[in-house]
């Protein structure tokens, strides 16, 4: 209550007599706990800056249901634009940055983060990615062996999560990831726990690169600044809190 009083003086402060809500409030506080200003790319009750991959508007099935953001099933199959349901925030690119969000997914589901996105090229093909999956279920319901690299937390097809400290929550459950990039150093967090880091374009990662899903995609991982965005695999998804720093 104290740390909330006090930021409220701040804006006050700040703002004269202009009406604060609590949400707003709650985010100075937030912003002040750590380094750096968040900038929150999904609240709860906008999706402004989102919009389809290579689109101008998000499809249909992507929608504000309850305060979260929504992939729903349910919704028509007609989209604006060529190939997928995959989103970005298309309101600014970012290069080094730290990403926080909260996210669930129904049984046997899958989903990704993706960043760096440059739309010249398809997004699942150049974009590096911080796998989301029903880790717990996924085998069983779709009768499919899986790679660790494969599961959730990798940096997919690059670098497995470190399996001794994860805890993935059950489908229906919320998780939380985070990841932190910069061009010196990479790594993956899943419920405040460290799974993974790697060194963007050291020579570790360009043999990985080679030996691997991407040695015919050379354009994967090659630009050094792009989109966020959030994949999806024709499955239920749910996504709050989503924010990003700069590093």
């Amino acid at each position: 209550m104290k740390r909330i009083l006090i930021a409220l003086s701040v804006v006050c402060l700040c703002f004269g007599c202009k009406r604060t809500t609590v949400k707003e409030i709650q985010k100075t506080v937030n912003s002040s706990d750590e380094k750096g200003e968040w900038i929150y790319l999904f609240d709860g009750t906008s999706t402004e800056g989102w919009r389809a991959f290579r689109g101008e508007t998000l499809p249909p099935q992507w929608a504000i249901i309850d305060g979260l953001l929504t992939f729903d099933t349910e919704k028509g199959l007609e989209t604006d634009r060529k190939g997928g349901k995959d989103i970005v925030y298309g309101a600014e690119e970012f290069d080094n940055f730290e990403l926080y969000l909260e996210w669930k997914l129904d049984e046997g589901g899958n989903s990704g983060i993706f960043y760096h996105v440059n739309e010249e090229y398809w997004i699942s093909n150049a974009a590096p990615e911080y796998q989301l999956l029903d880790d717990l279920k996924w085998e069983e319901i779709n009768k499919d062996k899986l790679q660790e690299w494969q599961k959730t937390g990798a940096n997919y097809a690059m670098h497995k999560p470190d399996n001794s400290k994860k805890i993935v929550k059950p489908a229906g459950e919320w998780n939380s990831s985070r990841i932190i990039f910069t061009a010196d150093h990479a790594e993956h967090w899943l419920n405040g726990q460290k799974l993974l880091e790697f060194v963007p374009w050291s020579e570790d990662w360009k043999k990985r690169k080679a030996s691997g899903k991407w040695k015919d995609h050379p354009e994967y991982g090659t630009f050094k600044k792009g989109y966020i965005g959030l994949q999806d695999h024709d499955s239920p998804l749910w996504f709050k809190n989503i924010k990003i720093r700069k590093l």
